[in-house]
């Protein structure tokens, strides 16, 4: 599923990639994949800012800002039937 273009606080540094595969087994919506024996970012805009990802990459090559941002808004908007507010657009109103 993705949640909007562009918005996510994923980054990711390659060179410091020691290719454990970690972030490919614990990312629930397969945002990354090894390629040539490295963990590669397939679609950044799945990614829903859970930050397994970080918390599993011991070389520190992933960053990420969990539970904050657009798709975090757009969640906790669905759990509650609110409107996603994530504070990002100017003047703080409705998500992006």
């Amino acid at each position: 599923m993705k949640y909007l273009k562009n918005v996510t606080t994923l980054t990711y540094t390659g060179e410091k990639c020691t290719g454990c595969g970690r972030c490919v087994d614990v990312c629930p919506h397969a945002v990354f994949a090894m390629i040539g024996g490295k963990a590669a970012v397939l679609d950044r805009d799945l990614c829903m800012e859970c930050g397994a990802c970080q918390r599993n990459c011991s070389a520190g090559a992933i960053s990420v800002d969990a539970g904050v941002g657009c798709a975090s808004a757009i969640i906790r908007g669905k759990l509650t039937g609110s409107e996603p507010v994530c504070g990002c657009s100017e003047g703080g109103g409705a998500c992006c």
